[in-house]
């Protein structure tokens, strides 16, 4: 099945419903994607992800770069193969996780020079590089390689970001291009990334070049990174007014439950967070009350599921007080039965919202569990 973005309703408030159409499967959005950095969801089996009806999960190009290696992976048949998961895969191109080395990088026009946060050594990844790696993996989405930059941060060196980004998204798509002619990477669809941190007018105008460019989806880079909640959903109104109705639009690294219904209304189609599995893994669990600290001793001998309106398999068997136990053990079947909740938490929250564009009353829905979701101290 060849790459294809559906879009099936638009609600007044501008939440989109639509479907994603890859080689390994339909993705019905608006979608979250699990993290699955190095090929696996922390704590989570593939066949429990399958339960859990995750449709397209994420992988990183960095990570799996430097560990087990790209050539590796494809001599076993490709990320799909080697991880045994059957369904869609979209890779990040490490852009963050080298911007996250700091003292361990340096960025040039050509590329980026870093040492490996495992062994010091030392490597190098242009915009070329990072698309072989990806070609190599098999991805169904690949993404650009983009320049991320702290924030907040000056104007001139967010404008000079952005511009590189550009370039470097210019020669990603004559790369890829050039290999499609040479019949490599034909059934992968690829994404731009629109950066300008917190200006207007940059993301305006990152937006409009990569668009000038031609690419499959477009996402939005460089945002949940420590700006106030309200200049998150303004940028991304302003990358999202200006792209393509029928192509899929992706916020990159989001985000807290309670915020999902208001990125959503600013037309987004996809998104991924590390919070559903990070937070389990540290005893924080997401509810339809709120968030719950399955350490804090008032649950010792709470007979109840973690969430009463959940119908996961976690809830449907296991006790609140079991669960402290296994945290307060430093048993593994803890986080993994956390991550589990947490993970169906989030993707039955996308269910909810799909269910609520195609009945019409989005906007109840968000009004309704927004309130509900934000409480909690974690």
């Amino acid at each position: 099945m060849s790459f294809r973005f559906e879009l099936l309703k638009t609600a007044p408030n501008g939440a989109r419903r639509g479907r994603l159409h890859t080689p390994h499967g339909t993705i019905e959005t608006p979608a979250f994607m699990p993290v699955g950095t190095a090929g696996t969801v922390k704590a989570l089996t593939q066949e429990a992800l399958e339960e859990l009806g995750a449709e397209i999960i994420l992988g990183n190009t960095y990570h799996l770069f430097l560990r087990p290696g790209h050539d590796r992976i494809r001599e076993l048949g490709g990320l799909h193969k080697f991880m045994s998961w059957p369904r869609a895969i979209l890779t990040d191109s490490g852009g963050f996780q080298v911007y996250s080395l700091a003292e361990l990088r340096k960025i040039t026009d050509e590329g980026v020079r870093f040492r490996s946060h495992l062994d010091g050594t030392e490597y190098f990844l242009s915009p070329e590089k990072v698309l072989e790696i990806q070609m190599a993996l098999g991805s169904d989405i690949m993404m650009v390689l983009d320049e991320c930059i702290e924030a907040p941060a000056e104007y001139s060196a967010t404008e000079k970001a952005a511009a590189r980004t550009f370039d470097w998204a210019r020669r990603s798509r004559k790369h890829l291009d050039e290999a499609k002619m040479r019949g490599e990477g034909l059934a992968q669809a690829m994404f731009a990334i629109v950066q300008g941190g917190t200006y207007a007018d940059l993301r305006k105008q990152s937006a409009r070049d990569m668009m000038s460019l031609g690419f499959d989806g477009y996402a939005i880079g460089g945002l949940a990174v420590g700006e106030e909640h309200a200049v998150t959903c303004a940028m991304t109104e302003e990358v999202t007014s200006l792209l393509p109705a029928d192509q899929p639009r992706y916020l990159m690294g989001v985000g807290k439950p309670e915020h999902i219904p208001d990125y959503l209304a600013r037309g987004i189609d996809m998104m991924d967070c590390v919070l559903p599995t990070r937070n389990a893994r540290n005893g924080c669990l997401f509810t339809s009350q709120g968030r719950l600290v399955i350490r804090n001793a008032r649950y010792a001998s709470d007979q109840n599921p973690l969430d009463p309106e959940c119908s996961c398999s976690v809830c449907l068997r296991y006790s609140r007080a079991y669960i402290r136990h296994l945290f307060m053990a430093n048993e593994v079947l803890g986080a993994i039965l956390a991550t589990h909740h947490n993970v169906h938490f989030y993707l039955d929250l996308m269910r909810r919202i799909r269910q609520a564009i195609e009945f019409g009353d989005i906007r109840d829905f968000s009004s309704e569990w927004q309130s509900r979701l934000a409480a909690g101290p974690c």
